[in-house]
C-alpha cells in the first residue's frame, strides 16, 4: 500500500497558480488532506531545483510559537528568512491560530517576492474580515477526501479487482488517513471515523456557536444523513422529527445545517428550473463529504439505501472536477444533477443503481428526454453493459469515476 497519493488533480491546479500573485486558499473538512497536500507541493518545488531555504512551510496547530507571538512577530520572522532578491515559497497551515492572521496573510501578500499558500478548515476562515481585506487577492482550491481514482491508487497492493473495490468504497470513510488505516482492522479505522468527525464538530460547531443543546444538534445530523439526496428544508425537517418526537424549531433546524455546511460535513445543492432558467428558492438537497461518517453515525442496516449513496458519490465526483452543481427541475420531473462545465456548457446527469427493470429505465430516462436542448446527458448506473439510449449516454459509475 502506498503510504502517499500524490492528488494530482490538486497538484495540477496548485501547478498552475504557481508564480501568479495571487494567494492560495486550500480549503476542505478537517483530515481531508490539505497539509499533506502543502507538504507534497513544496518538496515538488524544492525538487524542482529551488533551494530548500526559500521554501518555508509552518503548521499553526503545532505549539511551536509563544502564546504572546502576534502577527507582526510571525511577519518579522517569515521576512527575515527571505531571499530578497529571488522568490519565496511560504506555506501557512491553519494561520488562524495567530490572532489577526489575516494581516499576516495581507502583510505577505504586499511582498513581491512572496509565493503564499494557506489552508484553512472551515468556510468562515474566508468570511468576515478576512474576506474583506483579501478580496480580489485570493483564489480557493476546495480539497475533497479521496475519489474512487484515488483509492484505488492507495489500494496498488491489494489483490481485489476494480468492481470489489468500488464496494468497499461504496460504504468505507474516503477520508486519505482513514483509507491507509484500512489493513488495521475495521475497530481501528471507525475510531478514527469517529475521532474525526467529533473533533470537527466539537472545534468548529459547538466551541464555535456555544450550542448547548447537542442532542438536538445530532439528531439534526443523523436526520440528514439518513436523507442525503432527498429534497427538504427546514421547516420539512422541523416536522419530521417532530412526529419522531425529536421537537426542534425550524429556525434551529436552519442554523445547525449552516453549521454543518460551513465546516464541509454536507453540501447544499439547490434547485435549478432548467425550462425557466432560474434557481429555486426551496428544496435544496444535501449531500455528505464522507459516507464514512454516515455508516459510523446511523449503523450497518442503512447499507440499504445505495442509491442515494451512488448519487452522494456521483455530487461529490462532480464537485472534484470544478463543476457548478444545481438540482434539475424540468416540469413535474427532476434530473439528479444539471452543471455547468469547465468550458461553460451545461450537462445532465442522472444516476439509478440499475436500469435492469425496464420500468426503472423508464423512470429515470424520461426527465433527460424531457429536456429540449442539445447539451450531453449521462445515466450513470451500476450495470456493466451500457449503450446510448435516445441519445443519453448510458455509463457505468467505475468506467466515469475512472475516466481521465
Amino acid at each position: 500500500m502506498k503510504d502517499l497519493i500524490s492528488r494530482k488533480n490538486y497538484i495540477q491546479q496548485l501547478e498552475k497558480l504557481k508564480n501568479k500573485h495571487i494567494i492560495k486558499v486550500v480549503t476542505g473538512l478537517r483530515r481531508s488532506g490539505k497539509s499533506t497536500l502543502l507538504a507534497m507541493f513544496a518538496k515538488q518545488i524544492v525538487a524542482s531545483g529551488v533551494p530548500s531555504n526559500r521554501v518555508q512551510q509552518y503548521n499553526f496547530e503545532r505549539p511551536i510559537f509563544p502564546e504572546e507571538y502576534t502577527w507582526r512577530d510571525m511577519y518579522k520572522d517569515i521576512l527575515s528568512k527571505t531571499d530578497k532578491d529571488n522568490m519565496n515559497y511560504i506555506f501557512l497551515d491553519e494561520p488562524q491560530q495567530i490572532p489577526e492572521f489575516e494581516r499576516l496573510i495581507d502583510a505577505l501578500y504586499v511582498e513581491t517576492n512572496i509565493d503564499l499558500y494557506v489552508t484553512g478548515s472551515n468556510a468562515y476562515f474566508l468570511s468576515g474580515e478576512i474576506a474583506t481585506l483579501l478580496s480580489g487577492r485570493y483564489i480557493t482550491i476546495h480539497i475533497l477526501p479521496f475519489s474512487f481514482s484515488e483509492f484505488v491508487e492507495s489500494q496498488q497492493d491489494s489483490t481485489l479487482d476494480k468492481q470489489d473495490l468500488f464496494n468497499y468504497y461504496l460504504y468505507e470513510t474516503s477520508l486519505p488517513q482513514g483509507v491507509l488505516l484500512r489493513d488495521q482492522g475495521a475497530d481501528i479505522q471507525n475510531r478514527y471515523i469517529q475521532d474525526v468527525y467529533n473533533t470537527i464538530v466539537e472545534k468548529d460547531i459547538r466551541q464555535r456557536y456555544n450550542i448547548q443543546n447537542m442532542r438536538s444538534f445530532d439528531n439534526l445530523s443523523k436526520f440528514l444523513m439518513g436523507n442525503i439526496g432527498s429534497a427538504v428544508s427546514p421547516n420539512s425537517i422541523s416536522k419530521a422529527m417532530k412526529q419522531d418526537n425529536q421537537n426542534i424549531h425550524h429556525n434551529t433546524v436552519e442554523k445547525y445545517i449552516e453549521y454543518l455546511v460551513n465546516s464541509y460535513v454536507f453540501y447544499q445543492v439547490n434547485r435549478f428550473d432548467i425550462k425557466g432558467k432560474q434557481q429555486l428558492a426551496t428544496k435544496e438537497k444535501y449531500y455528505l463529504v464522507d459516507i464514512g461518517f454516515r455508516n459510523l453515525k446511523l449503523g450497518k442496516f442503512h447499507y440499504q439505501d445505495v442509491g442515494h449513496i451512488l448519487e452522494n458519490i456521483v455530487y461529490l465526483e462532480l464537485n472534484r472536477r470544478g463543476y457548478q452543481i444545481w438540482i434539475g427541475k424540468i416540469g413535474e420531473y427532476e434530473v439528479d444533477f444539471i452543471v455547468r462545465n469547465m468550458l461553460n456548457k451545461f450537462e445532465y446527469y442522472q444516476v439509478t443503481w440499475s436500469i435492469s427493470d425496464p420500468r426503472t429505465a423508464e423512470r429515470e430516462i424520461r426527465p433527460l428526454k424531457a429536456i429540449d436542448d442539445n447539451y450531453p446527458k449521462y445515466l450513470i448506473s451500476t450495470d456493466l453493459i451500457t449503450t446510448e439510449i435516445d441519445g443519453i449516454e448510458h455509463i457505468n459509475i467505475i468506467d466515469w469515476l475512472l475516466k481521465k
